[in-house]
Parts: structure tokens; sequence; C-alpha cells
């Protein structure tokens, strides 16, 4: 099976990280795999923000528990958070914001590096403490949350993959 495909399939959400520190050479590699995720019309409206500042990552991950409800880690013990926002005044804005945390999920696996989708991104940063953080981060207003991709290394066994419903793919011919 080609290696990419392989490693398309293999991923997998983690719900439990090491402390370790993601290296930030691989940091900068997922990053860069996340800023040539494709946009409509190549717009490139999309913008990430990455942290291991562990003080930050507890804040943020503080404001998206108080987003549920709850006073749990939704970030659960990740080290790392890369924040997408996306440019709310262009029509694709969720695809696009979407494409590029798929982006960086997967170089992450294809990297030994394990993530998860948080979600609530949105609603965080449209809080007024959001708007302030976008404001020092330079996230112009217009831009909108998209996800939390979550990053470090795994602290429990790797999931398998669920069984494939029964009729995902049709086929016309």
């Amino acid at each position: 099976m080609n290696e990419t495909v392989k490693s398309l399939i293999e991923r997998r959400s983690i719900r439990a990280y090491k402390k370790d520190l993601v290296p930030e050479e691989v940091l900068d590699e997922i990053l860069e795999a996340g800023k040539y995720a494709p946009s409509g019309m190549n717009c490139q409206g999309t913008m990430m923000v990455m942290t291991q500042n562990p003080e930050l990552v507890a804040r943020l991950s503080k404001m998206n528990a108080e987003v549920m409800g709850t006073t749990s880690d939704p970030f659960y013990g990740a080290p790392a958070v890369i924040m997408v926002f996306a440019d709310s005044d262009q029509g694709t804005c969720v695809e696009n914001g979407s494409l590029v945390m798929g982006n960086l999920m997967n170089a992450a696996h294809a990297l030994g590096v394990d993530s998860c989708w948080i979600h609530r991104a949105r609603e965080v940063f449209a809080e007024p403490e959001g708007q302030v953080l976008k404001k020092e981060w330079g996230v112009p207003d217009s831009y909108i949350g998209i996800g939390n991709c979550i990053l470090g290394y795994r602290a429990c066994d790797y999931p398998a993959a669920k069984p494939r419903k029964e009729g995902f793919v049709v086929k016309i011919r």
C-alpha cells in the first residue's frame, strides 16, 4: 500500500498524553504541512497559532472547558496546541480551516506525533478573553476559530480502528 494512504488510514485521535514536548523542528514540519492545505480559490484565508507554553496551554484548555461547562481537561494533557483560524469573510472559511486541521493531524501522524481535533475554538475566541488573545497574536477580527489541534506523545495504547459503516461508499458506473 502507498505510504501516504497507509498513514491516512492508520491515524487515530489520541486522548491521553505524556508531558514530553514535541521538538521544535518537528512542529515546524507539521506547521509547514498546514500552510499547504488547499483552500477555496487558493485564497489562503487561514492562520495558525502554535504554543507549547505550559501556562498558555493550560489557560486555553480551561477556556475550552468553560465553554463545555466542565472543569476537566479537554486537551487531555497534550503539551502543544495549534489553533486554526479562518477568515469569516470568505464563504469557504470552515472548509479551508478544516483542511488545515486535516493536514496538521496527518502530518503529525506521519512524523510520529499524536494528535486530536478539539472543538469549541469558535466559541472560545468569540468570548472577550479569546478576543484579547487574538488581538495579542495578530489574528484579524474577521478570523474565527476553526479548531484546536492538540499534539504530543500518547500515554495510552494506540486505539484500533472501528469498523467502517455499511454504505459508506456508493459507486455509480
